[in-house]
């Protein structure tokens, strides 16, 4: 990105073009603060669930009068849309697709992913290693940030459920969020094949040390296994063996929106970095980095995307998943889920009574917020 930001400064010479990154919700608050205030960057990059509250806290502007329609037609619409309308209004202009979960693993270690929870489990047996019987395992079967809930999501619905109805009424106090929590909870504490603590962090660096042997993560990691010279491969999350369905992730493009307070030329200057910066050179370029998906329809047929083994089970992944939310309440929602949910492994509330209390927070957060 710098180099980019480098070689797109020659023609304005005027201007200086930084970039500065923050994790996603450190960025997403800076960001609103700063634009209420008046001020903030020019661009902000990330996923489009950050759409909504952008809108409703009136952040950003929308771009459709900045792009021809000839110019929108050259982006993906198939099979979800690359670029984000809310209200009626563009407000995010996709650099890339899919920002998914997948199962990654260790071809060392693995030379055929599990197809079915019930593989995984027989599999993940014989991958945790207990060398000195001591009950904490050296190697594990797996390892993912499970206690966060966009990573329990695919589970939720694998055995069919949703996180809310078509009026975007909370739909957590449900069989299948339940079941969802006791076969992450079982795969832990009943077949022990995952750790027992494993944040994003822990998660990750048992995955790049060789101690899981597969690991639920997106693409934004792939390039850092890669580095380390881990022989990956991607593949679905396995199937639930009770309903027959696909673990579906959430799947949402990555792209940029406009600050609210751009006008003159500084606007019109942003609008042709941002073209700059979603053209299909530059998403190549990113792909042959990172094995990004490009958003554009030009770079994903390019031979670099198509020929590409991990962006092309990625994208197979992709096709079962659901689309990100760009609701307000998708906030509330995941908001609400965590304490409860995080509770299950920490022994303070079974499954049961963790689905009632997501519920019935969901609810209250979305009914105070709204008011």
């Amino acid at each position: 990105m710098d180099s980019l930001l480098h070689e797109f400064s020659t023609t304005y010479p005027q201007y200086r073009f930084v970039q500065l990154f923050y994790a996603p919700e450190e960025a997403r608050t800076n960001f609103i603060i700063s634009s209420l205030a008046g001020k903030g960057p020019a661009l902000i990059h990330g996923a489009n669930d950050n759409i909504g509250p952008f809108v409703e806290l009136g952040v950003i502007q929308p771009m459709e009068d900045y792009f021809s329609q000839s110019e929108l037609d050259e982006f993906l619409d198939d099979p979800f849309p690359a670029n984000t309308y809310f209200k009626g209004h563009l407000y995010q202009v996709a650099d890339r697709v899919g920002n998914h979960l997948c199962l990654v693993y260790n071809k060392k270690l693995v030379k055929k992913p599990p197809q079915t929870m019930h593989e995984l489990i027989e599999m993940g047996k014989k991958l945790t290693v207990d060398e000195n019987g001591d009950g904490r395992p050296e190697r594990y079967a797996i390892a993912w940030n499970y206690t966060e809930p966009f990573f329990f999501v695919p589970f939720i619905t694998g055995y069919g459920g949703w996180l809310f109805d078509d009026q975007y009424r909370p739909t957590l106090n449900t069989e299948a969020t339940k079941k969802a929590a006791q076969l992450i909870y079982d795969l832990v504490n009943k077949y022990k094949i995952m750790p027992k603590e494993a944040d994003y962090e822990i998660a990750n660096a048992l995955f790049k040390d060789g101690l899981a042997a597969m690991i639920i993560n997106g693409p934004w990691s792939w390039s850092t296994y890669l580095k380390n010279n881990i022989p990956i491969g991607i593949a679905r999350i396995p199937k639930i063996d009770e309903t027959g369905l696909w673990p579906a992730p959430l799947v949402s493009p990555m792209g940029y929106s406009l600050n609210k307070n751009l006008t003159g030329e500084k606007l019109q200057v942003t609008v042709k970095l941002l073209k700059f910066l979603t053209s299909d050179s530059v998403q190549l370029r990113f792909t042959k980095l990172s094995g990004s998906i490009p958003s554009r329809k030009t770079a994903f047929k390019d031979s670099l995307v198509q020929n590409n083994e991990i962006i092309r089970a990625a994208l197979d992944q992709l096709l079962v998943g659901r689309p990100m939310p760009v609701i307000t309440e998708m906030r509330w929602i995941f908001d609400a889920m965590r304490p409860a949910y995080q509770g299950i492994f920490t022994g303070q509330v079974t499954p049961e009574e963790a689905v009632e209390q997501m519920q019935k927070l969901a609810e209250k957060l979305i009914r105070e917020n709204r008011e």
